[in-house]
């Protein structure tokens, strides 16, 4: 069954901090894995799902930092990001907040995340595109 996605994606959204960091490691977890990142990139729908939740929560952590909650959502969009289709998206979609120095003060404590982030920023590199997912 898949409804894991959709409860992860639905406690990321509405949890409490710990319940979003699990739900979120879930996430980054099924994503690490092949098969999930095939899965969640399959259509359109699903990894839209997924990339809305996450710019949603970029965009929370902007107003209230959480560095556990900081890494896995980098971590999930890194992984997304080996997907050529997601790149793309990517590309058009990733949070300004993860762009400039939003999250400065965090990523000077967190070397795994910072170099996580920059490799997520240099794959997104690429030339600029207007392909659609």
């Amino acid at each position: 069954s898949t409804e894991i996605i959709p409860l992860c994606l639905r406690i990321m959204e509405t949890g409490s901090e710990l319940s979003k960091t699990v739900a979120t490691f879930i996430v980054q977890k099924i994503l690490l894995d092949e098969h999930g990142l095939n899965y969640i990139c399959a259509t359109a729908e699903r990894f839209y799902a997924v990339s809305t939740v996450l710019i949603n929560m970029v965009n929370s952590l902007a107003e209230a930092p959480s560095s556990r909650l900081l890494k896995h959502i980098v971590r999930c969009y890194l992984r997304l990001s080996d997907n050529p289709r997601a790149r793309e998206a990517l590309r058009l979609c990733l949070p300004e907040a993860l762009r400039n120095n939003t999250f400065g003060s965090i990523l000077e404590e967190d070397a795994a995340t910072r170099k996580w982030l920059s490799s997520l920023l240099y794959a997104l590199g690429g030339e600029q595109t207007t392909g659609s997912f």
